[in-house]
């Protein structure tokens, strides 16, 4: 039957409700404090107490089973909440790869068990989860993977290095690839759950050339692994591993579209910085003619790429995430790349600023983010790897080779 606006509306007044008890008003407004703790930033108790309220009542993770601690609400609920929160300056702080790779992921594919035991610190925000994927010679090929688990009756013992490992330094907990058949390639991968505080893993973080170290190198020595932290089948790993790149890459994507990873305080537009760095002429257009042309071209793909994700997602909260991912990983990429050498362009030598007073912290971030933005085509995949998956999986071109 149609909701002509009856029920939501109903349920938008038990969220406003809810959101005027529960929302510490001091908190309007200030993302950072907010997400102190996402942001691996010591919380206040404002902020510690508001992430608690909304993982409770299972907000944190809307649309997730209430089963499993999340809210479930509809898509329709889920909007108006985002609505109403927005409305008073609220801000999600629970969130991080736990809950926007791993949760769908463990959700779909994970034993009861192992959804009793992880779940409840994702829909909190209390656990935070990181990825072993990549390693030195397994980035692109990622199923030549080599870190190893060997049985040992009761445990794996894990052995080998991972690289790129986004916030390992403040992850509890990992999910990892691991080799657990040096015979099969695709066929000798498992999913370990590994405690990163077990004896023996030791996280090294690598310093960016904008200043922050956001990944890491990881290291196993003879780590111990308790059997019941297999997550999936034995040798069954890749599966699991292709589905939870499937989130990734549209989590990816949808933030890349929108804005800038590694932002911390606001920034102009590209277009607002045209306007008040390079000038208007005397009809009000941008006085660059050629960055006018390059900047309305960048405008109507970024606006074509927000329509087209939020057509995909609508089919993805009923199917889930597919193929079509890669497709949108590659052109959010190419698009947030894009946004921001326009920005840096439109600042001329305001752009040259990495600190002191002739800068402003916008001016200073935004390289520091240009910088940041040319990891967008590697991370969750590089761009070449996401043109194979939409060459394969999606148009179904025979492989070259």
């Amino acid at each position: 039957m149609a909701d002509f606006g009856g029920e939501v509306e109903t349920f938008r007044a038990e969220a406003r409700a809810w959101l005027e008890a529960n929302f510490p008003k001091a908190l309007a407004h200030d993302a950072d404090a907010q997400l102190a703790k996402l942001q691996a930033r010591p919380e206040s108790e404002a902020a510690r107490a508001w992430r608690l309220a909304l993982g409770s009542k299972g907000w944190g993770t809307p649309t997730w089973p209430k089963a499993y601690g999340g809210g479930g609400l509809t898509r329709e609920q889920a909007r108006v909440l985002a609505e109403e929160m927005a409305r008073i300056g609220a801000r999600n702080p629970i969130g991080g790869m736990g809950v926007a790779f791993f949760g769908p992921t463990l959700l779909e594919y994970g034993s009861e068990a192992l959804k009793r035991e992880h779940m409840p610190g994702i829909v909190m925000g209390e656990v935070w989860w990181c990825q072993g994927y990549s390693e030195p010679g397994a980035g692109s090929d990622l199923a030549g993977l080599q870190t190893r688990a060997e049985d040992k009756g009761d445990h794996f013992l894990v052995n080998g290095q991972k690289v790129w490992t986004s916030g390992a330094q403040h992850a509890d907990r990992c999910y990892c690839l691991v080799r657990t058949d040096t015979a099969k390639k695709h066929e000798g991968i498992s999913f370990l759950l590994i405690d990163m505080k077990a004896p023996g893993v030791e996280v090294r973080p690598i310093p960016l050339i904008n200043g922050t170290s956001p990944f890491c190198e990881t290291f196993f020595s003879d780590v111990k692994v308790p059997k019941d932290q297999l997550f999936g089948p034995l040798n069954g790993g890749w599966t699991i591993a292709k589905r939870l790149m499937q989130f990734e890459r549209d989590s990816i994507a949808g933030s890349l579209g929108g804005g800038n990873i590694g932002q911390t305080v606001a920034m102009p537009t590209v277009a607002e910085a045209a306007r008040d760095y390079v000038g208007l002429d005397a009809d009000g257009r941008l006085a660059d003619p050629d960055l006018r042309r390059r900047l309305t071209d960048h405008l109507m793909e970024a606006r074509a790429f927000q329509l087209t994700m939020t057509r995909v997602r609508e089919e993805a909260a009923t199917n889930g995430p597919s193929n079509t991912a890669a497709i949108m990983k590659y052109a959010g990429a190419k698009i947030a790349q894009e946004r921001n050498e326009l920005l840096i362009e439109a600042l001329g030598s305001q752009d040259l600023g990495w600190g002191g007073d002739g800068f402003s912290p916008a001016e200073v971030q935004a390289m520091r983010v240009m910088l940041r933005s040319k990891a967008n085509s590697i991370e969750g995949g590089t761009s070449e790897i996401n043109l194979n998956v939409v060459s394969k999986r999606v148009l179904g071109l025979p492989d070259p080779r």
